[in-house]
């Protein structure tokens, strides 16, 4: 019964969410466009599966992807694992499994990151293929793999966060000073497509499950910022991809210097 419960108190709360964009939709429809809504009963159709699919997505997290993420960072940060003494808080380099396995789950859940596919796969076919849209996964994948690791370090040592957000977008603009044009608006959206469905719920119970087990760490002011890191770093090494593919292609032309010698 209590399942039950659940369920309809988050088909519920799924409906309300959602009352807001329907009711604008159909304001500019019946107002401003003045027309009948073209295969209606398709649009109702679809409707009721996002709010099923919503629905179960948001009881998933709460079920599933969330306790996952906590307790992960509660076993690699256990005393006993750790080799520490209860309640005394260790040196950097003794939560070293703790920042491998921030980046394998960076990687990993941007790789399964619907939205990721999506841009990617928009992005190879728009291009020519010109871009790769599997180089580009990777390369993003690497970016939030190292953001991350190194959100679950700042956690640990207790680095304020502004610090790495400033490094991290002085490089930003420092790549795109030399970048292509063609690149950079694709790597800027590539930071913002990573922290969806799959990449946030995983990362952010990690960065709160890390902080409220890491001696002298607050969840709410240390917890946060995972995903924060997770969306610049990803910028970085699109850019880097980029630049990278760009001077490889180049050495590769015919009549290029390092090939007459």
């Amino acid at each position: 019964m209590g399942i039950i419960e659940n369920i309809g108190t988050v088909i519920l709360e799924t409906l309300r969410n959602l009352a807001p964009l329907v009711g604008l939709i159909l304001v500019f429809q019946i107002i401003v466009i003045r027309k009948r809504l073209a295969n209606w009963r398709r649009v109702v159709i679809g409707f009721i599966y996002v709010i099923i699919g919503l629905s179960l997505f948001l009881i998933g997290l709460q079920s599933a992807l969330f306790p996952l993420g906590e307790t992960m960072a509660r076993q690699l940060t256990d005393p006993e694992f750790l080799g520490l003494v209860e309640g005394v808080a260790g040196a950097w380099y003794d939560y070293f499994w703790v920042y491998v396995f921030a980046a394998a789950i960076g990687f990993g859940t941007t790789i399964a990151e619907p939205a990721l596919i999506a841009v990617a796969d928009k992005a190879g076919s728009v291009s020519g293929g010109t871009i790769n849209p599997w180089g580009l996964r990777i390369a993003v994948a690497i970016g939030v793999s190292v953001g991350v690791a190194l959100g679950t370090f700042r956690i640990v040592t207790g680095i304020p966060l502004f610090w790495f957000i400033m490094a991290g977008y002085a490089i930003v603009i420092v790549q795109t000073l030399f970048a292509s044009r063609s690149i950079i608006p694709l790597a800027y959206d590539s930071g913002g497509v990573t922290t969806s469905t799959v990449t946030v719920p995983l990362v952010a119970a990690l960065g709160l499950g890390l902080a409220a087990n890491v001696p002298g760490r607050s969840p709410l002011i240390d917890g946060f910022g995972l995903i924060a890191l997770a969306s610049v770093f990803p910028i970085i090494a699109v850019l880097g991809y980029a630049q990278l593919t760009a001077r490889l292609t180049r050495k590769r032309k015919p009549g290029d210097s390092t090939e007459r010698t």
